[in-house]
């Protein structure tokens, strides 16, 4: 008998376990980011200035790049128009990017790796007249 309880004590220790690692797998593969868009880029996502959001990783990668945040923007945000905000699999020639107030430009671009809690913004510089 204490044979079977310690089996049916090691099989409960085993499940538990397994569900904590799919918990902490599915917690590490959500990216938790704060995307902004201005200049008028807010009106293809609702109107609403400012996205807290969590992005999930795709294919079991353990970072999220900028070119998977596009990607992940087009599907889940822009709700109208994604040719004013996307050309191809990047933004539009126009369109300012700054992660964590640093152009992107300088770290890389689609490459640039994101972190949990950053602030990619969005910004429009072409207006009508």
């Amino acid at each position: 008998m204490i044979k079977s309880k310690s089996s049916s004590s090691l099989l409960c220790s085993s499940l538990s376990l397994a569900r904590v690692l799919g918990f902490l797998r599915t917690t590490l593969l959500n990216m938790q980011l704060t995307l902004e868009f201005g200049g008028g880029l807010e009106l293809l996502c609702d109107s609403k200035k400012i996205h807290n959001v969590n992005v999930e990783q795709q294919n079991g990668e353990d970072k999220l790049t900028m070119k998977d945040l596009l990607s992940w923007v087009r599907t889940n945000l822009i709700k109208e128009r994604p040719e004013m905000f996307m050309k191809g699999d990047t933004v539009r020639p126009g369109v300012l990017v700054l992660v964590n107030d640093c152009d992107w430009e300088l770290s890389g671009q689609l490459s640039t790796s994101l972190e949990e809690k950053d602030v990619v913004v969005f910004i429009s510089t072409l207006h009508g007249g």
